[in-house]
């Protein structure tokens, strides 16, 4: 298990914009360029199940988490199944004015990376998805 905190990032939107986005399957399901087969089922109160299937190394691996939310705060994340099975983390959302500021913070676990390798997939992981939901809140907020 590795604790991590990446604090300290921001989208260039409103968080108004920003929960608009993440509740939309369409803006922000298809944000992300290695998954597939996106699935989301309600899950009880503020909450839903989701799954895909994600690139891997180039291998397709499937991922289910559950998701509670907590609008406009934050949204908590259980990853069920996948490579980051038995993880727990949190988004947290700050309004900015015109910006939202993001920070993540969690326990990880995976049996799929090694220990010494984790903090540095998941930072990676988080950056990428960071960059695509950047780009994807600025395309959502241009079709204003």
């Amino acid at each position: 298990m590795v604790h991590i905190e990446d604090l300290g990032s921001h989208f260039d939107a409103p968080l108004e914009t920003v929960w608009k986005f993440i509740d939309s399957p369409v803006d922000h399901g298809e944000s992300h360029a290695n998954r597939r087969n996106l699935r989301a089922e309600p899950d009880g109160e503020n909450r839903m199940k989701t799954s895909w299937e994600q690139n891997v190394q180039g291998n397709w691996v499937k991922v289910s988490n559950r998701v509670t939310m907590f609008p406009p705060v934050a949204m908590l994340i259980q990853s069920m199944e996948g490579p980051l099975a038995g993880s727990k983390f949190m988004f947290y959302y700050t309004p900015k004015g015109e910006k939202t500021g993001i920070n993540v913070i969690g326990d990880f676990h995976s049996k799929m990376v090694p220990p010494a390798e984790l903090e540095k997939v998941v930072l990676g992981n988080l950056e990428t998805a960071f960059n695509e939901d950047s780009a994807a809140i600025r395309k959502m907020a241009a079709k204003k």
